[in-house]
């Protein structure tokens, strides 16, 4: 296999492992595996020496062990699997039911359930073999301390899970699950702005389209395995859609340089294979799908059913931590290498990520004068930090929160103020220019 082809592999291979680890029967599956495996193995210890070292552990005791332990697994994992439920509808109705995949990803709470289910199962296995005299005195020692550390391992995890199920579906704690999986999508961006690709002009879509099979989310791009494509046919491909973009049958996915060869029927379908679409957005590729979502908890807490003015103000506070993130200067500001030098890849938009952001919160946030005070000081904060396109886009949203504003404040007081503020994001082209109050 050449080089192309193993970029190929690994990278198709790498977002399929991700998305199989965040289901939430892989850890149980994988653990109750083992504690199969545990269980069963003790039995090799009957084959050393071991017995005549150890103490001689009696059937009975072990069977009494294991009895305790297989019902209070099933107690436990029961409850857990009723907390973890709970906690996922919470999140879903107190927030955003686009954040319930982040929630069901929760590592420590897929270890918890993982650990209990394992436990209980390693505890039947244990106690059937050792009811059947299964094991001689070494294997009845060996699962006798197996089953002390299972113990154990199960009363850690148990105390230190009781702390996360009781934060796990708060609102809190599904923001901050949203904010670190966009900003994680946003630190890939920055690490491969053009996915390694090159980076394309602006509004070039010449050449022969390839549209899509299906309707869909792009979820993925396998880059590689679009170079490989464009050097069988000798030219270059010009992708038109990025992860997060609905496409249909009639929606072009990218365009074949008119330089190539012809593009046979084989060579299209392998160029579609390539994009991974599917039903819903997801968050690895797609930094956007993280700011609707911030958006639109925010634009629940805007409701008058909810009426929760300071969740809007937080998740604009993180919203321009998000900004300043993706507009801080990079580590490779000498530029990346490009690998694979066949294909184009449009850059991520600013005016549409403000978008994404901020055009609900300005709807909605207009009549209240605290979110309309601090979206025109994050906006002018924005403004200052010395990208010039983020600047446009700041003072877009600035003058359009005025206007909303102007429609939605009746305090002429509260309006002077916000009509004072948002003048900072047009005067201040640099941080050394004003400070913003």
């Amino acid at each position: 296999m050449d080089i192309r082809h193993t970029a190929t592999f690994n990278g198709r291979l790498a977002f399929l492992i991700g998305r199989i680890r965040k289901r939430l029967w892989v850890k149980p599956l994988a653990v109750s595996g083992l504690s199969v495996a545990a269980a069963l193995l003790a039995k090799a210890a009957d084959g050393t020496d071991l017995g005549q070292i150890v103490p001689n552990v009696s059937a009975d005791s072990v069977e009494s062990l294991l009895s305790v332990m297989a019902s209070g697994m099933l107690v436990i994992a029961t409850f857990a699997v009723t907390s973890m439920v709970s906690a996922y509808a919470s999140a879903s109705n107190t927030a955003s039911p686009r954040s319930f995949p982040l929630v069901v990803a929760d590592d420590l709470s897929q270890r918890a359930l993982a650990t209990f289910i394992g436990a209980f199962i390693f505890s039947v296995v244990g106690l059937v073999t050792a009811k059947n005299d299964f094991y001689q005195a070494a294997g009845r020692f060996v699962l006798f301390v197996l089953t002390l550390l299972v113990f154990a391992l199960v009363v850690f995890v148990f105390v230190h899970w009781v702390d996360r199920i009781a934060r796990l579906g708060r609102l809190e704690t599904t923001i901050e699950g949203v904010e670190k999986a966009t900003t994680a999508a946003l630190q890939r961006w920055r690490d491969a702005p053009a996915l390694h690709g090159v980076p394309a002009s602006p509004g070039d879509l010449s050449g022969r389209a390839v549209l899509s099979d299906t309707v869909g989310y792009v979820q993925h791009i396998d880059i590689a395995a679009l170079q490989d494509c464009a050097e069988c046919i000798e030219g270059h491909i010009r992708l038109a859609v990025l992860p997060g973009t609905l496409v249909s049958p009639v929606r072009a996915l990218g365009y074949v340089s008119e330089d190539a060869l012809p593009v046979t029927e084989a060579d299209r379908a392998r160029i579609v294979k390539a994009f991974v679409i599917g039903k819903q957005r997801t968050y690895d590729d797609d930094p956007r799908y993280g700011l609707i979502v911030l958006s639109q908890i925010a634009d629940r807490a805007l409701s008058p059913g909810v009426n929760d003015p300071g969740t809007a103000i937080d998740i604009i506070a993180i919203l321009m931590r998000l900004f300043v993130f993706w507009a801080a200067p990079s580590q490779n500001e000498d530029g990346l290498p490009v690998k694979f030098d066949r294909i184009e890849v449009p850059a991520l938009s600013v005016d549409e990520m403000f978008d994404d952001a901020f055009t609900a919160i300005t709807r909605d946030g207009s009549r209240i004068v605290e979110v309309s005070i601090r979206l025109q000081k994050a906006l002018a904060s924005l403004a200052s930090m010395g990208d010039a396109g983020m600047r446009d886009a700041a003072i877009r949203h600035a003058r359009r929160a005025l206007a909303c504003a102007e429609k939605g404040l009746d305090v002429p007081t509260d309006l002077a103020t916000v009509r004072h503020l948002a003048a900072f994001a047009e005067q201040t082209p640099d941080p050394s220019a004003g400070t913003i109050p």
